[in-house]
């Protein structure tokens, strides 16, 4: 029986709105170039501050998808 084998790679989305957002569009985006995909996680989360304001947020996201020769 033959196995599968899976690609992780590490996308960084980013949004002005919130964690959730940015990893969508993290998602999206590969999905538009890689086929596949199967499993996401978030590895991290953060935001950038200016004048003691949220401007932006970050979400680290591992993803894999089936690797085909």
């Amino acid at each position: 029986m033959a196995g599968s084998t899976y690609k992780i790679i590490e996308l960084v989305g980013t949004s002005d709105t919130s964690w959730e957002d940015a990893a969508s569009g993290a998602i999206e985006t590969a999905g538009e170039s890689l086929k596949d995909l199967r499993i996401a996680e978030i590895t991290k989360l953060d935001m950038t501050i200016e004048n003691s304001k949220v401007t932006s947020y970050r979400a680290r996201v591992n993803v894999s998808f089936k690797y085909v020769k």
